[in-house]
């Protein structure tokens, strides 16, 4: 993976790194990444149709995620697109992990806790 790419796409908006994680799980048709960008936020972050598909846009074009081809089953909306996470979404998702981590520890070595700690 070329580190000078992974590092030019940082630091990364938090509705396209929370995409990236809803994604790292498997393949998910865009109310689904809404969904569980919800959920795992306990409703802290709610994506309106808008920003998401800007940002799958945006995320696409940068070689983060992929359209996925796939045949609609019976219960399936055909209109619906999948999206994945690609190999250079994983690496810019670690990195951007990497990158908060080390926030978290300097804000911790200067004395800084959570309110609710």
């Amino acid at each position: 993976m070329d580190r000078e790419a992974v590092d030019a796409s940082l630091p990364l908006p938090p509705a396209t790194f929370h995409i990236l994680l809803a994604l790292s799980e498997g393949e998910r048709h865009g109310y689904a990444i809404i969904q569980e960008v919800e959920a795992r936020t306990d409703g802290e972050l709610r994506l309106s149709a808008g920003t998401l598909y800007r940002s799958i846009a945006r995320m696409v074009e940068q070689g983060l995620i992929a359209e996925v081809t796939r045949k609609a089953s019976r219960q399936e909306d055909p209109r619906r697109r999948y999206y994945k996470i690609t190999a250079f979404g994983t690496a810019v998702a670690r990195a951007e992990m990497r990158r908060l981590t080390q926030l978290v520890k300097l804000a911790r070595a200067s004395g800084l806790t959570p309110e609710n700690a």
